[in-house]
């Protein structure tokens, strides 16, 4: 029988110990390897998302009508919403008493210069100087009367939205027979008298302003053959001025008895107005806070918003140890899994100045919150995605 020497058995009791230290090592090496690996290949979700405009009002009104619905597609310049400035606690009637003072004091003021205009062509003899005011005199008058009437025709309306809504109330009141057939008679009388006197303003409206486009003719057309311009006459200068401002306000209170047309600004979709302001591309799954006719809106307050359909970017959010690796012009692979699933190269486009909280929907775990630097990826031509839908990012 051969005999083991006590150095043979030494040397395979070490190498019994030394093996085991040896896998650790080997596995501990391939770990570090990969991680290293991975660090270098980084992978990370974005959400792909397009442009997103609020559809709000500069200023307090009531919704006449939505002609549209949520989900629904659009074009730009395409009628949204329809909003009455006016509410039904607000009146105007201060504003054009004020108006109409203000035109009749200009107009006694034009009376005044015109016996003063008078008065100098007997006086100095001066027949083109005097003829000249005179075509000025019948400008800056037209411009009055257009004016009287635009004030006129305002308050008409006014009242005549009053008496509709009367006579509206008036026919239920006779169905339910709380009121007599005359008086609803009587509504219907008063509202269309009160609808020829408007179109008979507007007839003389649109009168004047012809009268105005040929005294505007005369005045040019004398001056033309002026032998020498004397210096302007100071007084009709500050009528002309407080004419314009005048003008300026009823022109501005005309544009609010108008209804605004809230229009789309783009080609998209209509969503509900955003929850998040890190989730500015999603709607709210399930709230559907799209505004509805009737409701009262303040300047400012969102409606609803439109999305494109096809969405231009990818947002994604590089963590701490990553913020290193992504810089722009970085190569990327995009990777989309929905069905078809397609690989497509892009590059950054754009990289955040600062961390910011990463939107829900990337957190690991929807309680523990997660914070990254955002960056851009532009979304090739050839891949097709769908605004909101999840994307893989991993550097080739």
């Amino acid at each position: 029988m051969r005999k083991i020497s006590s150095k043979n058995y030494r040397f395979g009791r070490l190498n019994l110990h030394i093996l085991p230290l040896l896998v650790w090592l080997s596995v501990l090496g391939m770990v570090v390897a990969l991680y290293s690996y991975r660090s270098q290949r980084f992978e990370i979700l974005g959400i792909a998302q397009g442009q997103v405009h609020q559809i709000a009002t500069t200023c307090t009104g009531r919704l006449r009508s939505v002609p549209t619905q949520l989900f629904e597609k659009v074009t730009i310049g395409q009628t949204l919403a329809i909003v009455d400035t006016v509410l039904e606690d607000e009146t105007l009637d201060a504003q054009l008493d004020t108006i109409r003072a203000e035109i009749a004091h200009l107009t006694a003021q034009l009376v005044t210069i015109q016996d003063g205009y008078l008065a100098e062509k007997t006086d100095r003899q001066i027949s083109y100087f005097v003829d000249e005011r005179r075509f000025a005199l019948d400008v800056e008058n037209t411009r009055l009367r257009i004016l009287e009437l635009k004030a006129f025709l305002a308050s008409d309306r006014i009242l005549l939205g009053d008496l509709n809504s009367e006579y509206k109330i008036t026919q239920k009141l006779l169905e339910q027979d709380v009121v007599k057939p005359y008086k609803l008679e009587k509504a219907r009388v008063l509202y269309e008298t009160l609808l020829k006197k408007i179109e008979e303003n507007e007839r003389l409206l649109e009168q004047s302003k012809n009268d105005l486009k040929q005294s505007l003719q005369r005045y040019a057309e004398y001056k033309q053959n002026e032998p020498y311009r004397p210096s302007a006459d100071g007084a009709l200068d500050v009528v002309r001025k407080a004419i314009k401002v005048q003008e300026q306000l009823m022109n501005e209170l005309l544009a609010r008895l108008q209804p605004l047309e809230l229009k789309s600004p783009i080609n998209g979709v209509v969503i509900s107005i955003r929850g998040n302001s890190n989730e500015a591309n999603l709607s709210r799954p399930g709230e559907d806070v799209l505004r509805k006719s009737g409701e009262v809106i303040t300047a400012g307050e969102s409606i609803f918003a439109v999305s494109e359909i096809e969405p231009r970017e990818i947002i994604a959010y590089a963590s701490q140890e990553q913020i290193s690796q992504i810089q722009k012009g970085t190569k990327v692979e995009l990777i989309k899994n929905t069905s078809p699933a397609q690989i497509a190269k892009s590059q950054v486009e754009y990289v955040g100045p600062v961390i910011e909280q990463m939107p829900i929907r990337l957190w690991r775990n929807s309680r523990i919150p997660q914070w990254g630097r955002p960056f851009l990826i532009k979304i090739p031509p050839e891949m097709k995605l769908t605004p909101g839908e999840l994307v893989g990012i991993r550097k080739p």
